[in-house]
């Protein structure tokens, strides 16, 4: 990363050789390639965090390769903020390489009050399309997402809001998140119908959180042309060595975080961390990059949504993508180990 400075600033140029250790995936059936890491913006950038630290995580995440910027939203705190400084982020350092990366936003999750700011509906989707890009500071996002499954909203509305949003130019693919088998294959179904590009779907994925195997959608999204995006990819931090020795006082754990709990936790779920452990050190990898390899074996994953509280963590996780290959034994004792009693 050079930095070059200038009367008022420093202005940001990325690095050269940014492209020549990163994987590019096909997503889906699709033409659209995706960085096999992601960034994802769930955490860490909301209004309490460092400008500074925010952009140097933005533009080592570029540095590596990384090319895809994953929004939503309602990710913050408050709701709107990772918008807001991404925005700012892509105006001062990343303008000039917009044909060049890939920017995604979802909603479907709440966002504001009142009937029309959470769900499904047309009316809630387009208008939220249309918040975020103000918040983004940009004309289109590469992929706008409807985040969840609502029960209130018939599928078909939804992918005709998607549809809108693409065909007026908001847009130039649409993705579903969270979407179990059965809508997934509607989703599809009615995509295809009215010739909507709906190219992925993002699920919860991880070494400890199999649902998307167990509940078909991998198998279905595989045998019809969909990528799978997978976002908790480390279990909210337990698939590192973080909590090995215990419960670090600046852990998500000790902070009380809405997704990670000290009942998470257990015996037997830090015995399989440290077995898991073993494994990735005889691999030559962190258990944090063998947590990332072991969702990019193969190709039915696009791509894998990394999060960073500090530039260093991007450097380590882009480790992750220098071995993919896992051997048949390693394979089976990770499953036992997740099965364990």
């Amino acid at each position: 990363m050079l930095m070059v400075k200038s009367a008022d600033r420093s202005v940001y140029q990325a690095a050269e050789p940014r492209y020549q250790e990163m994987p590019y995936r096909r997503t889906g059936t699709s033409g659209l390639k995706m960085s096999a890491l992601s960034l994802g913006f769930w955490h860490n950038f909301g209004a309490q965090s460092d400008t500074e630290t925010m952009r140097q995580i933005c533009r080592t995440a570029f540095d590596k390769g990384i090319t895809c910027f994953d929004l939503a939203n309602n990710y913050g705190p408050p709701y709107g903020a990772a918008e807001e400084n991404f925005g700012r982020i892509l105006a001062t350092d990343l303008k000039p390489y917009r044909n060049e990366i890939v920017i995604t936003s979802k909603a479907g999750y709440d966002m504001w009050s009142g009937p029309y700011g959470a769900g499904g509906s047309k009316k809630y989707l387009v208008a939220s399309c249309d918040e975020s890009l103000k918040r983004l500071g940009t004309d289109y996002v590469d992929i706008f997402y409807h985040h969840c499954m609502d029960p209130d909203t018939p599928v078909a509305e939804s992918m005709e809001a998607l549809s809108t949003i693409v065909r007026s130019g908001r847009a130039l693919y649409a993705g579903i998140s969270n979407y179990d088998a059965a809508h997934t294959r509607q989703a599809m179904q009615i995509a295809a119908e009215i010739h909507l590009p709906l190219i992925v779907n993002q699920r919860c994925y991880s070494i400890f959180d199999r649902a998307v195997e167990e509940d078909g959608v991998k198998t279905l999204c595989g045998q019809n042309g969909l990528g799978i995006v997978a976002y908790s990819p480390l279990a909210q931090g337990l698939l590192t060595a973080r909590y090995l020795h215990g419960v670090p006082q600046d852990s998500r754990i000790a902070r009380g975080s809405k997704f990670l709990h000290s009942e998470d936790l257990t015996e037997k779920r830090l015995a399989q961390i440290r077995q898991l452990h073993t494994i990735a050190a005889a691999r030559g990898q962190s258990l944090a990059d063998m947590a990332l390899a072991w969702l990019l074996r193969g190709d039915a994953v696009s791509s894998v949504i990394i999060g960073a509280s500090k530039p260093e963590q991007i450097v380590e996780n882009t480790k992750a993508v220098e071995n993919t290959a896992f051997a048949a034994d390693e394979l089976a004792a990770i499953d036992a180990i997740v099965k364990m009693a």
